[in-house]
């Protein structure tokens, strides 16, 4: 497995790769603008030259890029549901401009709408986005926690937004490690991690599955309560991620840490943490 963090554009993507190779990564998460706003300028050509000139000397392969936290597709009432698809489409072209792969998003939050509402308003959302934006980056729904009104914390509410979008060689899943804990996946041990995988591949296939978000759960199972916490720290413990990161069916795969940071200390301990449990 790969193993890498959600890095910072503090500064400009140049630096991107100077703050991955610190904290030992191989593959890397970041955002294209900033998370916690709507707005955003056209990409500097120039800083994308120079980002793609220290990506190509580096290592670091796949990249992700991850929308920002405040689009929400989940509800067509919410007065924010087209400027959400607006997001989508473009950062699906920031990331091909960028060299990503892969465009994570969160599925959001129904508010007032019904289960079933929620689930075609997702589904009708990415549809609109693909027909506006043409490219190879695959589009990766990251489960959730089940926090308040969100959906897409049953694998079952994930198959059925697949099922609505018309381009599906043009999505696949983003598994987090805590949010399926919180949700109710025992990922604490073994039993609970086949269990899981066999619910995963029977509703929506492995093959769907590009990516694992490694955190810990700083809540217990079922808590629905999302708070990610340090790797062997938390709820699924040192055990748990052992046995995930060796699995056959998973080993394969990249493995990015969103653990809490104060500092790259912090990194660097989790780093070591999840690298130390590597079976040859």
């Amino acid at each position: 497995m790969r193993f890498g963090f959600h890095i910072s554009i503090s500064g400009g993507f140049s630096r991107i790769v100077e703050r991955a190779e610190l904290r030992g990564c191989e593959t890397i998460q970041f955002f294209s603008r900033n998370p916690r706003g709507w707005k955003y300028e056209p990409l500097d050509r120039e800083e994308v030259e120079r980002f793609h000139a220290s990506i190509q000397s580096s290592a670091l392969f796949p990249l992700f890029l991850h929308l920002p936290y405040l689009p929400n597709i989940a509800s067509q009432k919410s007065k924010f549901y087209k400027r959400s698809i607006d997001s989508i489409a473009t950062d699906l072209k920031r990331a091909e401009q960028l060299g990503a792969q892969y465009l994570i998003i969160h599925i959001g939050h129904r508010l007032e709408s019904s289960e079933e509402e929620a689930i075609e308003s997702v589904s009708q959302a990415i549809n609109q986005a693909f027909q506006r934006v043409k490219n190879p980056v695959i589009l990766l729904l990251e489960n959730t926690a089940g926090q308040g009104t969100e959906i897409g914390n049953t694998f079952e509410q994930i198959e059925r937004i697949i099922l609505g979008v018309e381009e599906k060689e043009r999505m696949g899943i983003c598994l987090d490690t805590a949010h399926s804990f919180q949700a109710g996946y025992d990922l604490s041990k073994k039993d609970g991690i086949e269990s899981t995988l066999q619910s995963f591949d029977q509703r929506i296939g492995l093959k769907k599955l590009h990516l694992l978000h490694l955190n810990d759960s700083k809540t217990p199972l079922g808590s629905r309560k999302d708070r990610h916490w340090h790797i062997g720290e938390g709820y699924i413990g040192l055990e748990g991620f052992r046995y995930l990161i060796n699995h056959p069916l998973l080993k394969h795969l990249p493995g990015i840490m969103e653990t809490p940071r104060n500092d790259t200390v912090e990194d660097l301990k989790n780093m070591k943490v999840i690298r130390s449990l590597v079976q040859e």
